[in-house]
């Protein structure tokens, strides 16, 4: 964070952000609302609807939408008699080729993260560390009873509607909130360092030394 000081006051600037960060932290509430619309009503749609049928009746209200302002931009130009050529123009002329440096580094990034998740999971499944694997445990013993609750398009939805509500939560109530969990860590670090001490499976014996 930059700090620019006019006067006596110091003024925080805050960094610049991708776009996507723009949208979740509704930077531009009207880009924000639309993107966060149409997510959540496609989303709605494969709820009640088979994936075929939401793509083709967005995809055909997209085409009659272009096609009615073709045509209307048409109409209009030749009764004003004018050349402003086609009204998609700078739409078409954007570059859509996908570089194969920028495919070939985010498959490198997923191959990372898919090893590093396969090593995770082996050492959780084998036991490696007993109280990790507890702890894992009682994760899955929790997605049991969320499943029961939520079918996987009602989490999705859920995920989307968190995504565009808790970050802007936590950057209004940053202080607050990193208190409150500060504790919450503290608590499970003490309750863990306790149930870790009581147990003294996965424990190496301390080599002796030899007089």
């Amino acid at each position: 964070m930059v700090r620019k000081n006019v006067g006596r006051q110091p003024v925080q600037v805050l960094p610049e952000r991708g776009p996507v960060e723009a949208l979740i932290y509704w930077r531009d509430p009207k880009k924000s609302g639309i993107v966060f619309g149409a997510i959540l009503g496609v989303l709605l749609s494969l709820a009640y609807f088979s994936l075929i049928s939401v793509l083709a009746y967005v995809s055909l209200i997209t085409l009659t939408g272009t096609v009615a302002f073709r045509v209307y931009k048409t109409v209009l130009q030749a009764v004003q008699k004018t050349s402003d050529g086609h009204p998609f123009k700078d739409v078409l002329d954007i570059d859509l080729t996908v570089p194969a440096e920028k495919v070939h580094d985010v498959a490198d990034v997923a191959v990372a993260h898919a090893n590093a998740a396969i090593a995770e999971l082996r050492r959780l499944f084998l036991v490696e560390d007993l109280v990790d694997s507890i702890k894992f445990g009682v994760l899955l013993w929790c997605l049991t009873y969320l499943g029961a609750w939520f079918n996987g398009m009602t989490l999705i939805i859920i995920g989307v509607v968190a995504l565009f509500s808790l970050p802007k939560v936590y950057e209004t109530n940053k202080t607050q909130i990193d208190q409150n969990v500060d504790l919450v860590r503290g608590k499970i670090n003490e309750l863990t360092a306790k149930v870790k001490a009581a147990i003294p499976l996965g424990k190496k014996a301390e080599p002796t030394k030899e007089e």
